[in-house]
């Protein structure tokens, strides 16, 4: 990648994604302040499924969260992990591409 198509686009995307990683914590409040829920898990509550249901893998974060941290600050951390680990492997997937 070019330096000159780095500065036209690369800066204000990673603006982009800083800016969405400091308000995933909000909007994690604004859902609860409105009662989102996960469609998927409405439906499997609906059919009586989640009450059978057994996590293979509860995953790295469960629930966007962070043992030992409060719900804002789990959810700043898990969208910053997130998106840096899928920012590596897309630049890493991208330079594997490009040779």
């Amino acid at each position: 990648m070019n330096a000159l198509a780095w500065d036209s686009w690369g800066r204000r995307a990673l603006l982009g994604l800083l800016v969405l990683v400091v308000l995933a914590p909000v909007f994690g409040w604004a859902s609860g302040a409105v009662g989102y829920a996960e469609p998927l898990e409405n439906a499997a509550e609906a059919t009586g499924a989640a009450d059978a249901a057994s996590p293979v893998v509860s995953g790295l974060f469960p629930d966007y969260s962070v043992p030992g941290l409060g719900d804002p600050a789990g959810t700043l951390v898990s969208a910053a992990v997130g998106t840096a680990l899928t920012l590596a492997l897309a630049l890493a997937t991208g330079r594997l591409l490009e040779r």
